[in-house]
């Protein structure tokens, strides 16, 4: 991981994000070099969504090698693990880019289409 994200910074590619799947509940993380142990990357978002029919759990600790900060988790730390879907506690994320300003909005779903979470990024300069 550490070389992928060096390789980004070193050729300045630009608005990066990582989509993250097979996780049992959706999540905005924010990676950001200042909070880091390894800094040489450039700030980045992750975005979690799931799962669309199976058993909830997690969520589990953040590792701060990268210097996460959390955002939005959609189920509380002491939730109980592996719940039926019956329980209602399926996600999906969802991202829809302006095609003028190039701008990102991505959202976090519940299983009705409820929007519980959202986030704008704007497209950053070379």
């Amino acid at each position: 991981m550490k070389e992928i994200l060096g390789f980004i910074k070193r050729e300045n590619i630009q608005n990066v994000v990582w989509v993250t799947a097979d996780v049992h509940y959706a999540q905005a993380t924010h990676y950001d070099p200042s909070r880091a142990q390894f800094s040489d990357f450039k700030p980045f978002w992750e975005f979690v969504g799931g799962p669309i029919n199976a058993g909830t759990f997690g969520p589990n600790d953040l590792d701060t090698t990268f210097g996460p900060e959390l955002r939005y988790v959609s189920i509380p730390a002491n939730n109980p693990q592996n719940q039926s879907p019956a329980a209602m506690q399926q996600f999906y994320g969802r991202a829809k880019i302006d095609p003028v300003s190039r701008a990102m909005t991505v959202s976090l779903h519940d299983l009705n289409g409820k929007s519980l979470w959202e986030v704008k990024l704007d497209v950053e300069s070379a």
